[in-house]
């Protein structure tokens, strides 16, 4: 079986002044790419897809332009060290605590 990518072409019109900008598709694509981030509606993988970027250079893009929507909180820390603990005990492994 052959997959095959869809894609759509999509045209926007833009004010006289933000058409003067040297790229001004690159700036409209960034600010689709962030706002479907920031809003969830674009997972971070179709939003660095979309941009053309690797998980590392799509990170340094948020962080270039300040976007921490959805950067790792002090909750994903807890809750990643009670799955560590769990899985600790499942194994019966043991970390030193801190």
């Amino acid at each position: 079986m052959i997959k095959t990518a869809l894609f759509m072409r999509i045209t926007i019109e833009l004010a006289a002044d933000i058409a003067a900008h040297a790229d001004p598709a690159r700036e409209a694509l960034e600010a689709v790419a962030i706002e479907g981030y920031r809003s969830g509606a674009l997972s971070g993988y179709q939003a660095r897809t979309l941009l053309g970027l690797t998980r590392f250079e799509f990170d340094g893009f948020l962080k270039d332009r300040n976007v921490w929507e959805h950067a790792y909180s002090q909750e994903d820390l807890e809750r990643d060290r009670e799955t560590l603990a769990l899985l600790d005990s499942e194994t019966g492994s043991r970390r030193p605590t801190r």
